[in-house]
């Protein structure tokens, strides 16, 4: 009994997403039988003592054959064929790849002997080694020429079977059943209901009366009642006990606390389950169901699910109390939610119900319209004052609590209310079974969304860091962005499954993926895809550890300049990562010469559009080796003066002095004409013109500047300044002050010290520093009297 109950709730944990999808077809899903096997399926496995026998393929794949042409075959059928041709299938594959290296290895030894003289004629032992290589080659072939021939045939077979069963759910979907208001229809399902209440009431009176008659049912009655009472205690105790449990973890403040909260969560879905699958262990223990009764029985715990799931994500999205949750309605709105997603809940268990019961009953397909059409209105009402309330505008956000944004609430709200309306409108037209299929698949969607948006916004808050961390904040910052990439990856299988997609169809894109694209003849999977970016990842963080090394530890020990130094260690990187990729690409198992269509074409692309960039790249590379500009140098170049800050392959990037940067295209740096300050040595000349008075004497003013040029620190001695008499200007003498600095980076500081020490000296020798003068003449100054 205990291994029983194990069984059952297992079963009632790994299977909860079935009942709404036997509701939403219409009819329960056939079990396997013997009976249902056609058109030659009951042979579909044979005993052989070789599995992967040719002949047992080619037999199989005759009888797939024969199956398909039928119009006639039943899913079951097809689906068992199917199945085995799918292993086929892989056994083919696996067959189509071996012996890769030694027919690489043969391929390497004919090119060896090199190719054949056009006159036909070579030496005897190298074209007697040539054909034995070559017979050698055609033996490896073979095999695997016929086993990519058996893969293409069940591929074919195999596509052909999917693509029937697309068919035949497309033609459901789109099928017109009977209206679901015929008045005949109508007393039919009313009464089979009845009907069926009576008969599970019968089937309970006359066993109970059997087992009190044989004592059979009192032997049993202190087990079920033990049973019955510890399922009915963690159902009602237990809960309220997670409950609480969950209410302490709110009042808690850390950063673990969000997300232990939502996983203790999750107890109050279990522990109520198992709770009612051992009260469920209990009824069935007495023994009082009949046939009836017992499907009912079987599924109260599915049907318990869709009510305590429909509690759960109530409190989850529209939280108690005065806990606003991530979407922050008011108390009023989230009361009013709870209230909407739980009446759908509680809609789902009551049709799980009566659809067991019911399942037996023969109904005709008017009735059953009749008797689904009903739930389909009140559950869309339901759906469509949801819809109605998460357009509700939020209450306003603190600045450190997050929201989710209008935009999709508005979607969210548009997307309910359609569904709403729609689905019961066709389903009065006669499409009931697109009616339920787009109001089940749509409730279990937003059931999904809603589970992976509190994942998501859980593992937002958790992964958020302090803002000191300064060096990782860029990485911690990216990680939400990856772990809801990573959430939405792992849920669209579930996605796909909701909205109508079969296992198989997911089988076969996993088996799509699996087998990799082929890159000429050669064929790369994930494996090969991973092994690649193991490889670059490791040759480029190998490249970043030497250059860090050479940066850090060895270059500074040298002679050379910064600038040879970082031309060095960029040149290094280019060249590790180039290398990094080859060596990716060989492991892979990508053969570079399967790319020589693609290059060319590439060339060609190069030739017509990329010309700037290539020269760009060109002129990158140039200036990495010849160095007239280096990085630190101060150059000027199309009108532009700044200190060079970085070198890449296809631009320069300058800040100039008023701490903007400016990026130069490397090909204007080559073939430019370019002003470099700071080349061979950091010495510049300075030019400082200064004007005097007429009638000064300028013996003394020549004198008085060459002491103020050479007090001043950066003017160098050697060669020492020159003072030159430039000339007689409109209204002043003119002089220059010529002097080499020995860091032309001090060239405006430096002129501004020589004019402060210029005015300085002269106010004090009372040399004049004349203005501007201008006489006026009036032609006509007799105008100005009147």
């Amino acid at each position: 009994m205990i291994a029983t109950l194990r069984i059952r709730i297992c079963a009632a944990l790994f299977c909860l997403a079935l009942p709404l999808s036997a509701w939403a077809q219409g009819e329960a899903i056939p079990l396997p039988d013997a009976a249902v096997l056609e058109d030659g399926a009951t042979n579909a496995v044979e005993t052989q003592t070789d599995p992967f026998d040719p002949a047992a393929f080619d037999r199989l794949a005759r009888r797939a054959e024969d199956l398909a042409a039928s119009e006639t075959a039943s899913p079951f059928a097809i689906g068992r064929l199917r199945a085995e041709l799918v292993v086929w299938r892989d056994h083919f594959l696996a067959k189509s790849r071996q012996n890769a290296g030694r027919l690489a290895t043969l391929n390497a030894q004919i090119a060896a002997l090199g190719p054949v003289p056009e006159n036909g004629q070579e030496p005897q032992q190298v074209a007697d080694r040539r054909a034995d290589l070559v017979e050698q080659r055609n033996d490896l072939i073979a095999p695997r020429l016929l086993a990519q021939e058996a893969y293409v045939r069940a591929e074919g077979l195999i596509r052909e079977f999917d693509a029937r069963a697309l068919q035949r759910d497309t033609a459901a979907l789109v099928q017109r059943g009977p209206v679901p208001f015929g008045l005949s229809a109508m007393h039919e399902a009313v009464g089979g209901i009845g009907g069926l209440v009576r008969i599970v009431s019968t089937e309970v009176t006359g066993r109970i009366r059997t087992g009190l008659a044989a004592g059979t049912l009192l032997q049993v009655l202190p087990q079920a009642i033990l049973l019955f009472a510890v399922g009915i205690g963690l159902l009602s105790f237990g809960r309220s006990m997670v409950t609480r449990w969950r209410g302490r973890l709110s009042e808690m403040q850390g950063r673990w606390v969000p997300l232990l909260r939502f996983f203790v969560s999750f107890a109050q879905i279990i522990v109520p389950l198992i709770g009612l699958t051992i009260a469920t262990q209990a009824l069935e223990l007495l023994g009082i169901f009949g046939l009836r009764g017992t499907d009912i029985v079987d599924a109260i715990p599915s049907a318990g699910f869709c009510a305590i799931f429909g509690w759960w994500l109530s409190r989850q999205i529209f939280p108690q109390g005065a806990e606003a949750g991530y979407l922050r309605y008011d108390p009023a709105v989230r009361a009013r939610g709870r209230i909407y997603v739980m009446a759908i809940g509680w809609i789902a268990a009551v049709v799980v119900l009566v659809s067991a019961g019911l399942r037996t009953i023969d109904l005709s397909e008017a009735a059953r319209a009749v008797a689904q059409w009903p739930v389909l209105v009140v559950t869309g009402l339901c759906l469509w004052r949801l819809g109605r309330l998460i357009r509700t505008p939020p209450m306003p956000t603190p600045e450190d609590a997050p929201s989710s944004g209008g935009r999709s609430r508005l979607l969210v709200g548009r997307f309910c209310i359609a569904v709403a309306l729609v689905a019961p409108t066709i389903a009065a037209f006669g499409f009931g079974f697109a009616g339920r299929s787009l109001l089940v698949s749509s409730i279990l969607s937003l059931s999904l969304a809603a589970v992976l948006y509190l994942m998501q916004r859980i593992i937002q808050d958790l992964l958020e860091r302090p803002s000191e961390d300064e060096d990782n904040r860029g990485i911690y910052a990216l990680l939400p962005v990856f772990v809801t990439f990573a959430l939405f990856v792992i849920s669209a299988p579930f996605f796909a499954l909701i909205w109508g997609a079969r296992v198989e169809d997911l089988l076969e894109i996993w088996t799509r993926f699996r087998e990799g694209f082929a890159i000429g003849e050669t064929r790369l999977s994930p494996t090969d895809f991973l092994m690649f970016v193991f490889v670059f990842a490791l040759g480029y963080l190998l490249t970043r550890f030497v250059q860090g090394l050479l940066r850090r530890s060895v270059l500074p020990r040298t002679r050379l300049d910064l600038g040879a130094q970082n031309a060095l260690v960029a040149g290094l990187g280019y060249v590790g990562i180039i290398l990094a990729s080859v060596f990716a690409i060989t492991t892979a198992g990508l053969d570079l010469s399967n790319l020589a269509i693609v290059a060319g074409a590439l060339s060609v692309g190069i030739g017509f559009g990329l010309q700037t960039i290539v020269s760009n790249f060109v002129s990158g590379i140039i200036l990495l080796i010849e160095r007239p500009v280096s990085e630190g140098d101060w150059i000027e170049v199309g009108g532009q003066m700044g200190v060079v800050r970085s070198i890449s392959v296809r631009s320069t990037r300058i800040e100039t002095f008023d701490r903007r940067d400016v990026i130069v295209p490397n090909a204007d740096l080559v073939s430019g004409q370019v002003t470099n300050w700071t080349r061979n040595n950091w010495a510049g000349r300075i030019i400082v013109p200064v004007g005097v008075a007429y009638g000064t004497d300028t013996e003394k003013v020549a004198r008085i500047l060459q002491e103020i040029a050479e007090a001043h620190p950066v003017v160098q001695k050697m060669p020492p300044p020159n003072i030159h008499f430039a000339g007689f200007g409109a209204d002043s003498l003119d002089f220059e002050i010529r002097a080499i600095l020995n860091d032309v980076n001090f060239v405006i500081s430096a002129k501004s010290d020589i004019n402060h020490a210029i005015a300085k000296r002269f106010a004090e020798e009372g040399i004049e520093i004349p203005f501007a003068q201008r006489d006026i003449w009036l032609r006509n100054p007799e105008a100005l009297k009147g």
